[in-house]
């Protein structure tokens, strides 16, 4: 029988063919370990009893958790909290964020600088931005409460991170200025690849500057919008760690959303099996949110369409 040569071309061939997959291995390897594992360990989790502090209790329990989600306040209660918080959030930004944009597509002198400034907010992580949003609001030595004073809008200084009025508020502030940079870039790179004849076009036609925003910016711009308050839905939605750093969820959870309702059911009580329920059932409100939503704003067809 005679044996093949490995320089063969068909052993050759073989090779060939699997050199892609080796490429793409660590990806695949990495995706499914920091992704996959934990969301099919977390649908797992949603019909146990897992509390390590009780291990004896431990074992599988049906659709108790999601009876217990269903039949409770607080899950209720957190669900409301969290789309005061990603409506109030997505919204505010979306705008301030187009405002931003719209001044930094200008030419003015410095525009590289103040560009780049923007930007910084952005890339600072949830806890520095609860810290700095902490001091600020202090009660006693916070800058906003002397700046206020000072300008005569309040006699007394306010408990900003306290008072059940005012503290959802407060919280959506610090996030919203976290939040603004993430739509100035991503609206200003939409508009840096905008045609300049349609614009050209427009100011012949006699459109003024609102109109050619109205009719020309917006409906170009439509997907790049659609896509970025998409996304910042999901991050806000999920967003745990400015909330979490500054009020803990409180006080008398008016600051609780489902994300935090999820972390303190995980480091509070440490009932990783509730936590879990939870979790799923906000995954699955976020999957039809975001298959409505793109339904709806017709993401990817044209503008003419």
């Amino acid at each position: 029988m005679k044996k093949r040569n490995p320089s063969s071309p068909a052993l050759g061939k073989k090779k060939t063919e699997w050199a892609p997959y080796l490429l793409i291995s660590p990806a695949v390897i990495l995706i499914v370990g920091v992704m996959l594992y934990p969301l099919c360990k977390t649908f797992y989790l949603a019909f146990q009893n897992y509390n390590p502090a009780m291990p004896f209790a431990n074992g599988f329990c049906g659709f108790d958790n999601f009876i217990k989600i269903f039949t409770t306040g607080e899950f209720y209660s957190a669900l409301v909290v969290s789309l005061k918080w990603v409506v109030a959030e997505v919204i505010l930004q979306v705008v301030f964020g187009m405002i931003v944009a719209l001044i930094l597509n200008q030419k003015f002198r410095g525009r590289g600088f103040f560009r780049a400034l923007v930007f910084v907010p952005w890339a600072m992580s949830g806890v520095l931005t609860a810290v700095l949003f902490s001091l600020i609001y202090n009660q006693n030595y916070g800058v906003l409460n002397d700046l206020l004073t000072k300008i005569g809008l309040i006699s007394e200084n306010v408990a900003w991170l306290a008072s059940t009025k005012v503290i959802l508020g407060a919280v959506v502030v610090a996030e919203l200025w976290r939040g603004i940079p993430f739509f100035a870039i991503s609206l200003l790179a939409g508009m840096q690849g905008l045609s300049q004849d349609v614009y050209e076009a427009a100011r012949v036609d006699g459109a003024n500057k609102i109109k050619t925003f109205i009719y020309v910016t917006l409906p170009l711009l439509k997907d790049t919008i659609v896509l970025t308050t998409l996304l910042r839905t999901i991050w806000e939605f999920n967003s745990v760690d400015l909330i979490y750093s500054l009020t803990g969820g409180g006080p008398v959870g008016k600051t609780t959303t489902l994300s935090m309702l999820i972390a303190n059911q995980a480091l509070t009580t440490n009932n990783y099996g509730y936590g879990s329920a939870i979790s799923v059932v906000s995954f699955f409100i976020l999957a039809i949110i975001a298959v409505i939503y793109m339904k709806a704003s017709g993401f990817g067809k044209g503008s003419e369409e």
